[in-house]
């Protein structure tokens, strides 16, 4: 099975950069995608928001990125905690576009 999210997005919002108690760095941050697709033959246009998470060298990187900067960001979906049903985008990396 594959968990796989790759989409471009716009830096929206972010949170203070922490440190988990063993040290790793993470940021939360705001995404907001918009985007045209086709599905079943008709053009769907997508604009939305959604929350990601970003840990290690990928957090801190995006620690420094300028709120409205463009990103590729290639990661995975997984729920917020162990027992919530919310997805969040885990970013594992990216790059400016």
């Amino acid at each position: 099975m594959s968990n796989r999210v790759r989409l471009n997005a716009r830096l929206v919002s972010r949170a203070d950069l922490r440190f988990s108690p063993s040290g790793v760095a993470v940021l939360q941050a705001g995404l907001h995608h918009r985007a045209a697709v086709a599905e079943a033959g008709v053009e769907r246009q997508l604009d939305f928001e959604l929350e990601a998470i970003a840990l290690g060298d990928a957090a801190r990187r995006l620690d420094r990125q300028a709120l409205g900067t463009e990103l590729d960001i290639d990661g995975f979906l997984a729920p917020r905690s162990r027992r919530s049903r919310t997805l969040i985008v885990h970013i594992i990396e990216f790059k400016t576009i």
